[in-house]
């Protein structure tokens, strides 16, 4: 099963809120997913970021492939970073 962790969207339409997710990457973007890691909201100032690092590093360490997005909010939380030093 390759898993992915993305975003899924919730939210207003124009008001748009997504949680980040690990999913298995056949299932759509708002379908099933396996657990929540955490939320993004970028309709606030400045953007509300909230990732459970633990179990993001966890989902990492298995093997699962984050999309562009969510790679580039788990390099904001300093999570990545976090990861690269953990598997030297």
């Amino acid at each position: 099963m390759a898993t992915r962790i993305r975003l899924r969207r919730m939210g207003a339409k124009k008001s748009p809120f997504y949680r980040l997710v690990v999913a298995d990457s056949r299932y759509p973007r708002d379908g099933r997913f396996i657990e929540e890691l955490g939320y993004y909201n970028p309709s606030t100032t400045p953007a509300t970021v909230n990732i459970d690092e633990e179990k993001a590093l966890k989902w990492l360490a298995s093997g699962a492939k984050p999309s562009d997005t969510a790679k580039s909010l788990l390099q904001k939380q300093g999570i990545m970073a976090r990861f690269a030093e953990i598997r030297k």
